[in-house]
């Protein structure tokens, strides 16, 4: 991965999603805009052999134990290629580094069957849905 910023901001913007993905997560262009008016949020270019193939953001508060992981997409002409289980490891490495982290969370639409495997994969556990019917889930880091 690497950090989003104007040198990846047009391959970040042509990333697309299947149909059938669309109500699945926020458009790249308004995850930027939050990134750059959001101190905390980290946004990432998801990248392969020199191309920009997904988009991801967390964020990891100094002064929290708790990260959340904002976004992951990855383009519909890249999807089953294990570039989303790679993109969230990497994610998960960078906010495990600094070591203060104990806990990280995701949402993802209940209908959303891919990305319930994907996380649950990683030992996410399902928490229950939030005040906008996303699924929460969580994962303990070790210490």
């Amino acid at each position: 991965m690497r950090p989003a910023g104007e040198d990846n901001r047009a391959a970040i913007l042509a990333l697309e999603l299947t149909p059938e993905q669309q109500g699945f997560v926020a458009s790249n262009a308004d995850s930027l805009e939050e990134a750059q008016e959001d101190d905390e949020a980290i946004a990432r270019a998801v990248v392969t052999a020199g191309r920009v193939v997904g988009f991801l953001m967390y964020s990891a508060p100094d002064d929290d134990d708790e990260a959340v992981i904002y976004r992951l997409m990855i383009d519909r002409r890249e999807q089953g290629k294990g570039l989303g289980r790679a993109a969230v490891a990497a994610a998960l490495e960078e906010i495990a580094h600094p070591g203060h982290i104990r806990r990280v969370s995701i949402c993802y639409e209940p209908g959303n069957e891919a990305a319930r495997r994907l996380y649950a994969s990683f030992g996410f556990v399902e928490q229950g849905l939030d005040e906008d019917d996303e699924m929460i889930a969580m994962l303990e880091l070790r210490p």
